[in-house]
């Protein structure tokens, strides 16, 4: 292996609907839910370092130490006795807190790149089966397909979703999940539905149709500036556990949106992703 560094895109992904199931004795909520990549990117940097260190640079949200990607370098360190190490460098677009799984996807497209760079070769499964340590969205990512998610969030069925542009607002706030799973309005008992057969484009109808994000009532409660955005656009619908919003669009559709929103607000017209971009490149 002569090549040791990697430039790399790790994408967002929206849930375009997510249903709690249930409540485990753990604590752990049963999910289902349908995750779509998008064409969101943070850019990721690796270069390989000999003397062992995993080094984060770049844009740093809270203790670098407590960093997913750090969190996946020493991970898969400590799982293959890599003595190798890394510098990180994350170039933030994804907004943190957004529902959007920035952080997941920085970790997944870590663990993929350091796998390749470090010469591991672990298949694809390996590194799926140590992602939930690191969080409940690092496996789909890892995945590298669209997904229905069941379970806790383990449980990946690939789905083929028709290519869609989406409108993504960013109200600016961040949102975390805990608070909202833990709420005591928090419906815990959505009736499960059937894994879709898309045969044709995805409309607004179908979207209904999938079933509604169950966590949007609480996040509204509790989140003054997502329940605006959500009260001020009505078509759109919170992903994950939020603050960011999205709607089925067409771009002349989504810029006479974004026009209108407040200066602090950020927003992005996106399209689906088939594969993740990583996937597509690396052997794993």
């Amino acid at each position: 292996m002569t090549e040791n560094k990697l430039s790399l895109l790790a994408p967002a992904k929206l849930n375009l609907f997510l249903h709690v199931t249930g409540r485990l004795p753990n604590g752990y909520h049963t999910l289902q839910s349908l995750f779509v990549l998008i064409g969101l990117y943070d850019e990721i940097e690796l270069k390989v370092r000999q003397d062992g260190q995993v080094i984060r640079t770049g844009d740093v949200i809270g203790d670098p130490e407590k960093d997913l990607c750090v969190r996946a370098a020493q991970l898969l360190k400590s799982r293959t006795d890599c003595p190798l190490g890394v510098e990180i460098c994350v170039k933030k677009t994804i907004p943190a807190g957004a529902g959007m799984g920035g952080g997941s996807s920085d970790a997944a497209t870590t663990l993929m790149g350091l796998n390749y760079l470090w010469d591991l070769k672990l298949h694809r499964q390996e590194l799926i089966e140590m992602a939930p340590k690191l969080g409940a969205d690092v496996p789909f990512f890892l995945l590298g397909t669209n997904a229905w998610v069941e379970g806790i969030g383990e449980k990946l069925t690939p789905i083929n979703v028709p290519e869609t542009s989406f409108a993504v607002i960013w109200p600016g706030v961040h949102q975390g999940t805990p608070e909202i799973f833990s709420h005591k309005d928090l419906t815990r008992d959505t009736k499960y539905v059937k894994i879709p057969n898309f045969e044709s484009d995805l409309t607004e109808e179908t979207l209904r149709n999938l079933g509604h994000n169950d966590l949007e009532p609480i996040v509204k409660k509790v989140n003054p500036e997502v329940a605006r955005l959500l009260d001020n656009f009505q078509r759109f619908r919170l992903t994950g556990s939020g603050s960011a919003a999205f709607a089925l669009m067409t771009e002349n559709e989504a810029e006479g949106v974004f026009k209108d929103l407040p200066e602090n607000w950020q927003h992005f017209f996106v399209k689906s992703l088939k594969i993740h971009p990583v996937s597509s490149a690396l052997p794993c």
